[in-house]
């Protein structure tokens, strides 16, 4: 399975692909996953421009229900030799939900590097899984398998401050498509951060998801290297760094969140940190 085919995205006119919001798309709020959407305009620009994603972002402006019919338009507005400029329009009954603008291209220059180091964590399988509470309904946490290699669990979430770096192994059962679309979907995993330093759960409305792919390397699990850097004014910002199974990075993911503390009516149930 592909990234395009996660997303149920179809094309449908010369610029514009549509999508349905499924059960596996969306957040536990029942709206479309912040990274799912980004993806779905990474997928539509790549295919419109022959080339493959640089650098991308997202503008998140509203909501896309589950069961929502998504349509994203594309627009090349410059076509360089080795660039293009481009971004996407994703609607909902002519409603925009988000905007995504991108440089898509190759080049030649290259150096040895990362200059980032992986984290020494353990492997996957030595990780506790990254469970969802009960009683959140379906989501696309039910379809992305998380494991927690660095930080607390939901459940150690005593109040305690913490250490504001965390690291996630995430993958999508028979999933392998290294792809931009792919890694934007784990980039989404920084709103989660946020609960870390603060040692409390909390609820994350990204407002903006960048992407930037470094290079691109089949693996089944990615790592999401997450550091948060602040929390001023009720919002965040973060940085992740995405790492092959073998130690490549694959990406850096950012973005800004919208965040508050979420406390569930019964807290013997607990909630999920970073509901996008």
């Amino acid at each position: 399975m592909d990234a395009r085919h996660f997303l149920g995205l179809e094309r449908s006119g010369e610029s514009t692909w549509h999508l349905t919001v499924a059960d596996r798309l969306v957040t536990p709020g029942q709206f479309l996953f912040g990274g799912c959407g980004l993806a779905a305009g990474l997928v539509a620009l790549e295919e419109a421009s022959g080339r493959p994603t640089v650098w991308a972002t997202a503008q998140y402006l509203s909501y896309a229900p589950r069961g929502a019919d998504v349509v994203v338009t594309t627009d090349l507005a410059v076509t360089g030799g080795h660039v293009t400029q481009a971004r996407a329009l994703a609607t909902v009954d002519s409603r925009e939900i988000l905007t995504v603008n991108a440089a898509l291209g190759t080049g030649t220059l290259s150096a040895p590097g990362p200059w980032a180091t992986m984290p020494d964590v353990p492997g996957p399988e030595q990780c506790r899984p990254r469970l969802m509470p009960q009683g959140l309904g379906t989501s696309i946490f039910e379809h992305v398998e998380s494991r927690v290699a660095l930080g607390r669990a939901f459940t150690d979430l005593d109040g305690t401050p913490g250490d504001p770096h965390s690291a996630i192994w995430a993958r999508v059962p028979g999933h392998f498509d290294p792809s931009a679309a792919t890694l934007a979907i784990f980039g989404d995993y920084v709103s989660g951060g946020v609960s870390q330093p603060l040692g409390r759960r909390t609820m994350g409305r990204s407002l903006d998801n960048t992407i930037r792919i470094v290079t691109l390397e089949p693996t089944e699990w990615v790592l999401c290297d997450i550091h948060m850097y602040a929390l001023a004014g009720g919002f965040a910002q973060g940085t992740a760094f995405l790492w092959s199974r073998g130690g490549t990075l694959l990406a850096t993911a950012s973005q800004s969140i919208a965040a508050r503390i979420w406390e569930p009516p019964d807290s013997s149930t607990g909630v999920t940190a970073g509901v996008d």
